[in-house]
């Protein structure tokens, strides 16, 4: 039976991992709101609380328990569910956790309101996750915490099978709603004053599979959308990113020169280990096509340190790759090990010391590409929009090409895009801009 709500009622939200799982607490808050729930913070007095989790690592799944022990240690009463890819995969060792009141997997996390009840605490954890198969759903979904930006969801699911990866065993196979269904959300959200959309899923680039469509065709008709002023693309797959989709954005007004491409290594023998679609010729064909159309443009690119077997020959051939691509940036990530995944049985583990090695190596190095990015780009006037974030009377934005920007706080930019000149390269690693009236230009003053 769905819960009714109660007038003063107070439910808090935690939200770990991935942007699509940002944009499905808003969502489900949203859904909380209608029952006359109030929304509060985290760290405030609340009488549920609502964890969305992730999996994709060990840290991932450690962050959910240590997020009980606090609720736990705050509020003894408090109600806590817990939903999402870590319960989907692991419902029971959730459930061992003192406090958890219910456990939500994949499907059944978007129809919370109808496993509350009273709010009254269990004496024993009840689970709800169906098998993986079942789950033939699309639950749409986007955010609106951030006045500034949303985070539509477009896609979810994944039919690729990498070797270390437990997505597809948390979210199922690839799906999606119809173009014509999201370009009616999309409009929704520009109704409500939001300018830049962030297109979000598990795999976007299989957009279409469900619905006989096509990625391409996705991102040519919210184009079109009136009101949205600027959409990024998060992250989409080499093999899945082709030219026509690079050349749209190139030509267009309102796609930033913005990519976020998952690499994972840079040496083809630990590619075919991960059982990855491309070669790295392939994805460095990818990235020197994006910089002779769109030079400005920022690339982020996800690698994975520490891959079975990974000898130090394959980590340094990895390194020059990074070393030699014409990239933004590099978020990353130290191999863990996953049950269930084909890699859990590999042999060959790569020892936390040498891991831990190697991760301040390109991180160091993810660094100094950053930096050689933002120096390429000072002296430049770029479009930033602002947020209504403020610290040390300073205001942040991001420009199209996705450099963070500060300067001098003022109330009217929140929410608002304005042409600045970089100037330096601040203390906080950001770009300062000190917003000063430029002669014959159209850069604001402050």
């Amino acid at each position: 039976m769905t819960y009714t709500g109660e007038k003063g009622k107070k439910v808090a939200f935690h939200t770990l991992g991935c942007k699509l799982n940002f944009s499905e607490t808003s969502t489900i808050s949203r859904d909380f709101k209608e029952k006359g729930f109030e929304v509060v913070n985290f760290n405030s007095e609340a009488d549920i609380y609502v964890i969305n989790t992730c999996s994709v690592t060990e840290q991932a799944d450690k962050k959910c328990r240590q997020s009980i022990r606090k609720i736990q240690n705050k509020n003894p009463e408090a109600f806590i569910a817990v939903v999402g890819c870590y319960a989907q995969l692991k419902p029971e060792e959730i459930a061992k956790n003192l406090g958890v009141d219910i456990v939500l997997g994949t499907k059944e996390k978007f129809n919370i309101l109808e496993y509350l009840d009273n709010l009254q605490k269990k004496e024993t954890p009840e689970i709800y996750s169906c098998e993986i198969e079942e789950i033939e759903n699309f639950d749409s979904s986007h955010s609106e915490a951030d006045r500034t930006r949303s985070f539509l969801k477009v896609q979810d699911g994944c039919d690729y099978s990498c070797s270390y990866c437990t997505i597809p065993l948390a979210r199922g196979k690839s799906r999606n709603k119809k173009i014509e269904d999201l370009i009616i959300e999309a409009g929704k959200i520009a109704q409500s004053g939001i300018k830049e959309i962030i297109l979000t899923g598990v795999n976007i680039g299989d957009f279409g599979k469900s619905t006989d469509e096509s990625f391409f065709d996705l991102i040519r008709s919210i184009e079109k959308v009136k009101g949205i002023e600027r959409i990024r693309i998060s992250s989409i797959e080499p093999n899945l990113l082709t030219n026509e989709i690079i050349e749209l954005v190139s030509l267009s007004n309102k796609f930033l020169p913005h990519f976020h491409i998952p690499l994972q290594s840079g040496c083809n023998k630990i590619l075919a280990k991960m059982q990855r679609r491309y070669s790295r010729e392939l994805f460095k064909s990818r990235v020197d096509k994006i910089k002779l159309l769109m030079p400005d443009a920022f690339i982020g690119v996800d690698v994975i340190v520490g891959f079975p077997d990974e000898t130090d020959d394959d980590f340094n051939e990895t390194y020059q790759f990074l070393e030699e691509l014409d990239a933004s940036f590099y978020h990353v990530f130290s191999y863990s090990e996953r049950p269930n995944t084909k890699s859990a049985g590999f042999e060959n583990k790569i020892p936390k010391n040498i891991i831990s090695s190697r991760s301040k190596k390109l991180n160091d190095l993810a660094t100094k590409k950053q930096t050689k990015f933002y120096i390429q780009n000072l002296s430049k006037e770029k479009n930033v929009l602002f947020e209504a974030y403020k610290k040390d009377d300073l205001i942040y934005g991001f420009t199209e090409n996705y450099i963070k920007v500060e300067t001098k706080y003022n109330k009217s930019f929140v929410g608002t895009i304005k042409k600045v000149k970089l100037d330096a390269i601040a203390p906080s690693g950001n770009v300062s801009s000190l917003c000063k009236k430029t002669p014959n230009t159209s850069l604001l003053s402050c």
